[in-house]
């Protein structure tokens, strides 16, 4: 695990100034702060943060440019500023059904507060939105070493062409040989010669293995074969790559069903974690992806990709709070390590500080 020493100290050694000048904002961020001033930022480093602040800019900058509108000439948060409140998470790709739970969070919230002023709107819409999400959701890892039940721990990789599938993949990949984790690939998208290609780029790339058969290959054999392989040379890690497109739900829900069924003869409890990757730029077509394919397979884990170039950053509220399926990992950028392990908290607290 990957620890910034000179940020935890400082931490440790200001931590009660800090609490106090926290006061001073907001309740939430005083708890955020005393609950995780020892445990989060241990894995959650300066770095990182500031990684997480830059790739939510986009987003950032137009929820807030429109939030300012809303309240423009208003004290209160009355039934006007709702309403153009609702507008504004719609149009952030919240959702419509994650947008009506918020909005009557709000009015809960004014029916026993009986009053709320436009001032305390960001901290509020922060905590409604922070316990909407860390709701039903399973808890959350802290870094990319974590200890399984499972040796190899196997990943099926799914989502549609284009989505940053393969890269997602190569950055995993990177991330647990940097945690001190053997990994293999194993390349079971067949459908493309490119898809063959890309990740095996990515194994030289990352310096792990890859088992491939290349183009029209049948992809249980592929999986098959890397489950295998992993088994016999002690491999913690198995991430394998499946089709980005096939001709209907159908055919999708077969191909996967039988690449599970096949590396089960190896592993019966394999895959460990079925992965699915969207991307967060098209917004409510990720949501629409994340229906076909939670219908089509035992999806358990989610990761957002692009959230560095794309005003949409919203959806991931959106998919947290409909699927009920923990959101995994975040794409920032380009580089390896701007694939981060999602944390709600630092995410809601970076969207609106």
């Amino acid at each position: 695990m990957v620890l910034d020493l000179k940020w935890n100290e400082y931490l440790i050694t200001n931590r009660q100034s800090l609490i106090t000048k926290m006061k001073k904002k907001s309740y939430l961020c005083t708890n955020f702060l005393k609950e995780n001033a020892m445990g989060f930022f241990s894995f959650f480093t300066k770095e990182k943060k500031e990684t997480l602040d830059k790739g939510l800019s986009k987003t950032k900058e137009s929820l807030f440019s429109k939030l300012s509108k809303a309240v423009l000439g208003k004290s209160r948060v009355d039934d006007d500023v709702l309403d153009n409140l609702e507008e504004i998470l719609i149009s952030a790709d919240v959702g419509w059904e994650t947008t009506v739970k918020i909005i009557d969070r709000l009015q809960a919230r004014i029916q026993r507060d009986k009053y709320l002023g436009t001032d305390e709107l960001n901290t509020i819409l922060r905590e409604e939105i922070s316990s909407l999400m860390t709701e039903n959701v399973a808890e959350e890892r802290d870094d990319f070493s974590f200890e399984t039940l499972h040796k190899p721990y196997v990943i099926m990789v799914v989502g549609v062409n284009g989505v940053g599938k393969t890269t997602t993949i190569g950055k995993l990949a990177h991330q647990f040989k940097q945690a001190g984790k053997s990994v293999m690939l194993g390349a079971s998208d067949t459908f493309r010669a490119a898809a063959v290609d890309q990740l095996t780029i990515w194994s030289e790339r990352v310096g792990v293995p890859i088992v491939s058969q290349g183009m029209n290959a049948d992809p249980a054999s592929v999986a098959f074969d890397t489950l295998q392989s992993a088994v016999a040379k002690n491999i913690d890690v198995v991430l394998i790559d499946t089709a980005g497109r096939l001709h209907n739900k159908v055919g999708l829900m077969n191909e996967l069903s039988k690449i599970r069924k096949v590396m089960q003869k190896v592993i019966p409890d394999a895959p460990h974690e079925v992965l699915l990757v969207l991307d967060a730029s098209t917004g409510q077509n990720a949501i629409e992806q994340a229906k076909q394919f939670t219908e089509a397979t035992q999806v358990n884990a989610l990761a957002l990709t692009k959230l560095d170039g794309t005003a949409k950053g919203g959806v991931i509220i959106g998919i947290s709070d409909q699927f009920k399926i923990p959101v995994r990992y975040i794409g920032l950028g380009e580089k390896m390590e701007d694939l981060q392990i999602f944390n709600a908290k630092a995410f809601v607290d970076s969207l609106f500080e």
